[in-house]
């Protein structure tokens, strides 16, 4: 294990208003991260493994939402869901039993029905890839884990940090094209990122100064995280 997961940023241009909704969505608060910049902390488990940082950027989204979250619903359909904002976007049909809903910026997201025995809220991360067995083996050489396959996607469980049950890589035909609106942060181990670069991540930024401290990487199929290094105390 040379990194821990450590919490999700989302793009958006404006928010306030996407925090606001992802709060609505998770049962959270919505917390002012400073430079415009918003933070939702779920009231369940408040930890910043939990939290979703929303992050202004003067881009719209483009392009399919390559990385997702998965939700358990509390009830038997998302009617909760659409009432707070969310959109529908597909119903579900044949082998697939959860609808697709999509935020106010456009990204997409899974609702499953409500199960006995779970809670409500995200149990997944799924993100998509050309060779899910490869990635979900890779991730779990950075953060521990053990590796499940099956015939089209590939999971992460027991990962160092992980808040949910499943890191989920699913195949799909087409490669990343365009940043990813949805990314992960990871705490290092080491001072510097040097054995994920060794591992086979691209350096895609050093960090800026003392208010942008961490690295900016890519993993082997180009999807973009940040690195913090451990923090001197004292």
């Amino acid at each position: 294990m040379i990194a821990r997961f450590k919490d999700l940023c989302l793009d958006a241009t404006n928010p306030l208003a996407l925090g606001a909704f992802w709060a609505r969505m998770l049962d959270g608060d919505v917390a002012d991260a400073g430079d415009d910049d918003t933070r939702v902390d779920p009231r369940s488990a408040r930890s910043n493994a939990e939290s979703i940082w929303v992050n202004k950027v003067p881009e719209p989204r483009v392009g399919k939402t390559r990385v997702h979250l998965d939700l358990r619903l509390a009830d038997a359909d998302p009617a909760a869901l659409l009432a707070d904002g969310a959109r529908l976007v597909r119903e579900p049909g044949g082998e697939a039993s959860w609808w697709v809903l999509d935020d106010p910026e456009g990204n997409e997201f899974c609702a499953f029905p409500a199960r006995d025995g779970t809670r409500p809220g995200p149990f997944e991360l799924v993100v998509d890839s050309t060779d899910p067995a490869a990635q979900a083996t890779w991730w779990a050489g950075v953060v521990g884990g053990t590796v499940e396959h099956e015939a089209s996607t590939s999971s992460v469980a027991g990962a160092a940090g992980f808040p949910w049950e499943y890191w989920v890589f699913v195949g799909v035909a087409e490669p990343k094209t365009v940043k990813n609106r949805l990314h992960w942060d990871v705490d290092l181990v080491d001072p510097e990122p040097m054995a994920l670069i060794a591992a086979g991540a691209t350096l895609l930024r050093e960090p800026l100064d003392e208010a942008h401290w961490w690295w900016v990487l890519a993993d082997p199929e180009g999807n973009e995280f940040c690195a913090f290094a451990p923090r001197p105390t004292g």
